[in-house]
């Protein structure tokens, strides 16, 4: 993975140097990737407001302070990725919503994935699948009653993009509601080269019993698959 590649995360958090966030400013414009990444952290720089910076200790020797904040400099960039990922999962805990790429492939093909809301609601709901004949999607939605409505998780495999897409529920009514929306970079989901299944997960305010079924769309027309419930 290239060093730009590797920036999105700091780039949301402000955390980039002038020089490093301008070379990646000018890389992002030509990488869909990354720029899908950008779109999945815009809230994160938001939800670490207030949080500041550790202050050296005054009562430390003279001249460790200027050790320390050296190899501060020295390691950022190998420690920023790490910095961003851990970052990122305590921002999935609190916001949930998409768990992109997060899942582990077995052998089989199946997906395994703990600790996020997508999962819970997939292995613990009650589980419809689809297949769409043309474009080849594979969705599992599950979905399990809450005092708001009805609480969704979506596991979307065969997929390329890039593409910004939703899901959406469709009541019985006809009307629509949605439940979230996405990003799929060109690498795509459950795919040769890209086997990690995409996971998302949401909320409607209608009940299990007045959904006839759930569709996810493509921004500027077209759906992937419908999964009847």
């Amino acid at each position: 993975m290239s060093v730009e590649h590797t920036d999105v995360g700091a780039y949301a958090l402000g955390l980039l140097e002038d020089d490093d966030r301008r070379a990646f400013e000018q890389h992002v414009t030509g990488c869909a990737e990354c720029t899908a990444e950008l779109h999945g952290l815009a809230g994160m720089r938001a939800l670490l407001v207030g949080v500041g910076p550790v202050e050296a200790d005054e009562d430390l020797p003279d001249g460790v302070p200027d050790l320390l904040s050296r190899r501060r400099r020295e390691d950022r960039r190998r420690r920023r990725g790490t910095l961003v990922i851990g970052l990122a999962a305590g921002v999935a805990l609190v916001a949930g919503g998409v768990t992109a790429g997060a899942a582990l492939v077995s052998p089989g093909g199946g997906t395994h994935q703990h600790g996020s809301p997508a999962a819970d609601v997939l292995a613990k709901g009650t589980r419809h699948t689809a297949t769409d004949p043309t474009t080849h999607a594979v969705a599992v939605v599950a979905t399990r009653p809450e005092t708001f409505g009805t609480e969704v998780g979506l596991d979307l495999a065969g997929i390329r993009g890039p593409l910004t897409c939703r899901l959406v529920a469709v009541l019985r009514s006809g009307r629509q509601q949605a439940v979230t929306e996405w990003a799929v970079p060109p690498k795509g989901y459950g795919v040769p080269g890209s086997r990690a299944h995409l996971q998302v997960h949401g909320g409607i305010a209608a009940p299990p019993s007045e959904v006839s079924r759930y569709d996810v769309l493509i921004e500027g027309g077209g759906r992937l698959v419908s999964i009847p419930v």
